[in-house]
C-alpha cells in the first residue's frame, strides 16, 4: 500500500467532528481508519470556543490514529458554507509560447487574470471554472495542447468569511496538523453525491446536520449557490427531550431507534418506555406519537429549505432534491420532504465499507475530491502519516495557509486550483 495514495479529510461539524483515512485505488476508497467525536465548541457550523473545538479534532484524529498505528500529519480540510459567496468572474490572457500552444504557464496566467478584488473581510477559499475559451471556440473543459492566442475563463469565485475561515485554520493549527487542501465543504460532497444528470438538470444538495443545515445548488455541471439554515437534526432532540420529559442523551436515542418522520406511516403499535427525567417512573409512547413531534420540527425545517432557495432565486429543480448527513438517516424523512416540498427527493448515502451512513457524505467527498486533482494534474500526494504512533515524537503545529497577506502563502497561486470542478 503506497502512502501516497492515502487521504485523509478532515470534516468539522456542529454535531460531531469526522476524521476519515482512506486509500485510494482508480476510483474505489478503502476506509481504514474512521474517528467520529460529539463537538464542542462550535454552534450553527461556527466556532464559538477554540480550544474546545481543538479538543473535539485531538479527539477524532486519535480515535482514527489508533486504527492505523499511525500519527496523522496532513488532512483535507473542509470549509461550511457559512457565509459563503459566489461570484461570477473572467479571466483574458494571450497565449505565451511561441509556437501558440496552451500550457500550464497559460493556464496559470488566465487564473490570476480572473482574480478580482476581495474585500479585507473576505477569503478565497475556491475557483470553479465554467468554461474555457480558445478564439471564440467555447464550452473547453482542458484547452491544454490546444493551439490559439487567445485563452479566456469563465469561472465561479468562492468566497467565506475570513473570521470564520481563520478561526477554523487556528484550530487545526493547534491541534498539531497541517492542511493538504481546503475545499468549500458541498462543493466536494455534492460533486459525487449528485449524478451527472443531476448536476446538469439543476438539482438541491440538502446535508442536515446536527446545528445547521446545508442547502447547495448544482446546475449545468457545477455549483451555482450556496447556504446554511441554522436548524438541524439537534433541534429534533430538543423537542423531543421537552416534550418526552427526558434527557437529552435518551431523547437522541429515542430519535435513532424510534423516530419516524411521516406521521401517516408510523407505527401505533410499536411502543417503548422513556425514562423521566429525575423521577424513577418511566412514561410509554407509540413511534406514531413522536412522529407528530418529529415531523412538525423537521416540516419547518423544509420550508426554510423552500425559503432558502427562492432567496436564491431558485424556482425550478428538474433534479428534485438530494437529501444527506446524518438526519438523513431519519425513518420516513423523504416521504415527509416530499409532501413538503413537492419535487423528486432521494437520499444519498455514501457506497464504502465502513462508512455507509449520510453523516460520512462530506467526510468521503473531500477525499474523493482530492484525488479527482491529483489524477488530473498526474500528481502523487506526500504521506498524510508521521511516525509509527509508538515512535513518534510531538512536532511543532504547522498550517498551510490558504491565502492572504503579510506572506501567507495564496491558494489562487497554485495553478490546480482553477480545476476545482473540471474534470472528466
Amino acid at each position: 500500500m503506497s502512502q501516497a495514495d492515502m487521504y485523509v479529510s478532515l470534516d468539522i461539524g456542529s454535531s460531531s467532528v469526522k476524521v476519515l483515512i482512506g486509500e485510494m485505488t482508480d476510483r474505489s476508497l478503502h476506509v481504514i481508519g474512521v474517528g467520529n467525536v460529539k463537538s464542542e465548541g462550535i454552534r450553527k457550523g461556527a466556532i464559538v470556543d477554540i480550544d474546545a473545538t481543538v479538543q473535539s479534532i485531538r479527539k477524532a484524529v486519535e480515535q482514527a490514529e489508533r486504527m492505523i498505528g499511525m500519527s496523522i500529519r496532513e488532512v483535507v480540510l473542509g470549509i461550511p458554507a457559512n457565509q459563503v459567496m459566489l461570484q461570477q468572474v473572467k479571466g483574458v490572457v494571450a497565449v505565451n509560447s511561441e509556437n501558440r500552444e496552451i500550457t500550464d504557464d497559460d493556464l496559470d496566467r488566465v487564473m490570476r487574470s480572473a482574480e478580482v478584488m476581495i474585500p479585507a473581510e473576505r477569503e478565497l477559499i475556491n475557483i470553479i471554472p465554467q468554461q474555457f475559451i480558445v478564439d471564440d471556440l467555447d464550452e473547453i473543459k482542458d484547452p491544454r495542447g490546444m493551439i490559439g492566442v487567445r485563452l479566456e475563463m469563465d469561472a465561479t469565485l468562492v468566497t467565506t468569511s475570513r473570521t470564520l475561515l481563520h478561526n477554523i485554520l487556528r484550530c487545526v493549527e493547534r491541534a498539531g496538523l497541517q492542511i493538504r487542501e481546503i475545499y468549500l465543504q458541498p462543493l466536494a460532497a455534492g460533486y459525487f453525491a449528485l449524478s451527472e444528470d443531476e448536476k446538469n438538470h439543476g438539482t438541491a444538495y440538502v446535508d442536515i446536520g446536527g446545528g445547521s443545515t446545508t442547502v447547495a445548488v448544482f446546475g449545468d455541471g457545477r455549483l451555482v449557490s450556496a447556504g446554511v439554515i441554522p436548524v438541524g437534526g439537534d433541534h429534533v432532540t430538543k423537542d423531543l427531550s421537552i416534550v418526552l420529559k427526558t434527557t437529552t442523551e435518551q431523547a437522541e436515542q429515542i430519535k435513532h431507534q424510534y423516530g419516524h418522520a411521516y406521521y401517516d406511516d408510523a407505527s401505533e403499535d410499536e411502543l417503548f418506555e422513556v425514562p423521566v427525567a429525575g423521577m424513577e417512573t418511566k412514561d410509554q409512547y407509540s413511534q406514531k406519537y413522536i412522529s407528530e413531534i418529529i415531523g412538525v420540527r423537521l416540516e419547518e425545517l423544509f420550508e426554510m429549505v423552500l425559503d432558502e432557495l427562492y432567496r436564491m432565486d431558485i424556482r425550478d429543480l428538474p433534479g428534485g432534491i438530494v437529501l444527506t448527513g446524518g438526519t438523513a438517516k431519519l425513518e420516513g424523512l423523504p416521504q415527509l420532504a416530499r409532501e413538503v416540498l413537492q419535487t423528486r427527493v432521494r437520499t444519498y448515502v455514501p457506497e464504502f465499507i465502513g462508512v455507509r451512513e449520510p453523516r460520512y457524505s462530506t467526510a468521503v467527498g473531500l477525499i474523493r475530491y482530492a484525488r479527482m486533482e491529483d489524477e488530473f494534474f498526474g500528481q502523487r500526494g506526500e504521506s498524510p502519516f508521521g511516525e509509527a504512533m509508538e515512535t513518534a515524537a510531538p512536532a511543532p503545529a504547522k498550517k498551510k495557509e490558504p491565502r492572504g497577506k503579510d506572506g501567507q502563502e495564496k491558494v489562487v497561486s497554485r495553478m490546480k486550483k482553477i480545476f476545482d470542478k473540471f474534470f472528466d
